[in-house]
């Protein structure tokens, strides 16, 4: 399973982010976890810190939100409300091995890395607010696992030192997100060609970190070529969560990853294709027939033959170079030339 998931050129993996979903309850993790194996997620992540790991506890101006779902919160307030404490991670771990659904995390520091590794966590994430800090960046890649990055709010330049620092420091694969971090996010809020610029730039899997409530965007994300698609999950009907905002709940997870499946579906084969399924109708197409009898020898002109419906015959660019030739076999009226008389002329 873990192999596949950074195959190149494969179908989009969905990541069923649990973030702090749980509402400080393991059963609710577990029933997460359970959840995103139901409805068909590929994986599912967790978010590994403690608050003492990410800030300190101070209620200066500095560490006070002032907008945005999580206003008149301290850092540490949102982060002590929010972890999923360290000693759930085990039982996690074995849970989602029991269902048989690859588990990873986001670790914030490099403690987090170490109780992770201890884990055997097959590879991890960096968020989009630790993408810059290189001391867990060169840990992380240290460990010579596979690394997907979130890029939100990177210029390339920042995305640039992230991605060849990771590299350098011995990251066996890197893979970057797409993402807007605005909770949730609007439509105005992108610029999917991003997608295809970090293809581009950097030649390594790109995939797309989805905070809208909208499906198209995550449609148009696959269809601009992104081959991960996380997006934070919530139980069906649960009405209480920091994320609850920009999250799929329940069934919900079954219709995006579905929308995810058939969007890849349509967007087919990497070169130009029609499916067998549409020669039936050639029946409305023109191509080259005989309306009389014509005997081996016999000239070709405007009396014997035409360009008629249906499409089965020789293609009407043949019709003028087939004039004044003689045919080089029998032809009943009313049947179609066939491409053997173009081979026998060397038209």
């Amino acid at each position: 399973m873990i192999k596949n998931f950074f195959k190149n050129n494969s179908a989009p993996k969905f990541i069923a982010e649990i973030s702090a979903n749980h509402n400080g309850s393991i059963i609710k993790a577990k029933k997460l976890i359970l959840n995103a194996k139901i409805y068909g997620a590929d994986a599912v992540k967790l978010q590994t810190y403690e608050p003492k790991t990410i800030t300190i506890n101070s209620k200066k101006k500095d560490f006070l939100l002032k907008a945005g779902p999580y206003r008149g919160l301290s850092l540490w307030q949102l982060y002590d409300k929010a972890k999923t404490p360290f000693d759930w991670h085990k039982e996690l771990f074995e849970y989602a091995a029991k269902l048989k659904i690859i588990c990873f995390s986001t670790p914030f520091d490099e403690s987090s890395v170490d109780l992770l590794e201890n884990l055997k966590c097959p590879f991890y994430k960096v968020a989009s607010f630790e993408m810059t800090h290189m001391p867990l960046i060169k840990k992380i890649a240290r460990t010579r696992k596979s690394i997907i990055i979130s890029t939100g709010m990177a210029n390339l330049k920042e995305i640039d030192l992230t991605y060849y620092t990771a590299k350098k420091n011995g990251a066996k694969s890197v893979a970057l997100l797409y993402c807007v971090s605005n909770y949730p996010s609007k439509i105005s809020d992108f610029n999917l060609n991003n997608i295809k610029i970090l293809k581009d730039r950097y030649k390594c899997k790109v995939g797309f970190s989805d905070h809208s409530n909208d499906y198209k965007i995550v449609s148009a994300a696959v269809a601009a070529g992104a081959e991960l698609i996380e997006k934070h999950i919530a139980l069906d009907g649960q009405r209480e969560g920091i994320d609850l905002d920009f999250s799929i709940k329940g069934k919900e997870i079954g219709d995006y990853v579905k929308t995810i499946k058939e969007t890849y579906l349509l967007m087919g084969k990497k070169y130009f294709f029609n499916k067998k399924t549409t020669k039936k109708n050639l029946i409305f197409r023109r191509s080259i027939y005989a309306i009389s009898d014509i005997k081996k020898g016999q000239i070709f002109n405007l009396d014997n033959i035409k360009v008629i419906r249906p499409g089965f015959g020789i293609q009407p660019l043949f019709f003028e170079k087939l004039i004044g030739k003689k045919s080089p076999i029998n032809i009943k009226k009313n049947t179609k030339l066939k491409k053997i008389i173009i081979k026998k002329l060397k038209i």
